[in-house]
């Protein structure tokens, strides 16, 4: 970073508006030591430094893959112990794989659900009335095996 943009500094609502959140989110991160604390400047006001808007860039980041502040904040605090990156890189990918397995089993359920409703669609479009089992096509149909009401008949 060159000293430029290190001695770039922002205002609390001008650091905020730029990535979307509230001036209170910005104080609460400070609170949780996610954002390092703000200098004061003239007049009193605090003023955060282009350190400060990477972190809440990289906070921003974590939270839109799942992580909670809980577990972002371990990662920062981790960072600040180990300088060379290695175990905040291992906790985080491990987090990453916690998230993708995660992600994995709701894509599952969302492709069941996607075929039930596939499924269920093809049966209303094959019959006149809601009630109406679609009768003689039973037997060809794809979903067979799925079907409540032919396993009640078989079991019959």
């Amino acid at each position: 970073m060159d000293s430029e943009t290190e001695a770039t500094t922002y205002r609390i609502g001008e650091l905020a508006a730029a990535f979307g959140v509230t001036c209170r989110t910005v104080r609460y991160y400070e609170e949780l030591g996610l954002l390092e604390p703000a200098e004061r400047g003239e007049g009193g006001h605090r003023r955060y430094s282009a350190r400060n808007a990477i972190h809440l860039k990289r906070i921003q980041q974590l939270k839109d893959y799942g992580l909670a502040l809980a577990d972002i904040k371990e990662l920062f605090d981790l960072a600040r112990e180990d300088r060379s990156g290695e175990r905040v890189r291992r906790k985080l990918a491990e987090k990453y794989r916690e998230k993708l397995e995660e992600a994995l089993r709701r894509r599952r359920a969302l492709e069941d659900y996607i075929g039930d409703l596939t499924w269920h669609l093809d049966q209303l479009e094959r019959v006149q009335d809601f009630f109406q089992c679609p009768g003689a096509s039973c037997l060809a149909c794809p979903y067979a095996e799925k079907c409540d009401v032919r396993l009640l008949a078989a079991g019959a």
